[in-house]
């Protein structure tokens, strides 16, 4: 689906604020709500907008270390990439897993109590029998908000 400028500024505006009434979306992208709305399905219907979600922190005020990790594999057949997939999706904290071309084989964003927490759950994964050949452990010390960075410039 070929996105038109009017489409992009509807994106853009869910993105800051996914709860806002149609009416207030129409407004803000400055079309008739009956307008918007048919445009909203569409891309909806379309696979662009594929659901809406709420940023949950249940212990703000919770210790927390968020760790990204690159894995690389001993092999590469298919059953080892399904093994090694299989295992992470077990593991609470782990909260994204990405495989990719290149150098290594996953990118895992995980998030522990503390490093500790961290490091016996990167031996557990070692010592079970999913192929991790090597890994190098990023410790995240910021995250920076990207929402007004994926909002797309007016038109």
């Amino acid at each position: 689906m070929k996105l038109d400028p009017i489409d992009l500024k509807i994106v853009a505006a869910l993105q800051r604020d996914g709860r806002m009434t149609k009416l207030k979306l129409a407004e803000t992208v400055a079309l008739s709500p009956a307008a918007c709305w048919e445009r909203l399905r569409r891309m909806e219907e379309a696979g662009v907008i594929r659901g809406y979600t709420a940023i949950v922190d249940l212990e703000p005020d919770a210790p927390r270390t968020t760790v990204i990790v690159e894995i690389s594999l001993k092999s590469h057949q298919q059953a080892d990439f399904r093994r090694f997939e299989e295992a992470v999706a077990k593991e609470p904290a782990i909260v994204a897993c990405d495989a990719t071309g290149g150098g290594i084989d996953y990118i895992m964003r995980l998030v522990t109590p503390d490093i500790d927490s961290y490091q016996r759950l990167i031996d557990r994964l070692l010592e079970s029998a999913i192929g991790i050949e090597r890994y190098y452990t990023y410790v995240v010390t910021k995250s920076v908000p990207l929402i007004e960075k994926h909002s797309l410039p007016p038109a």
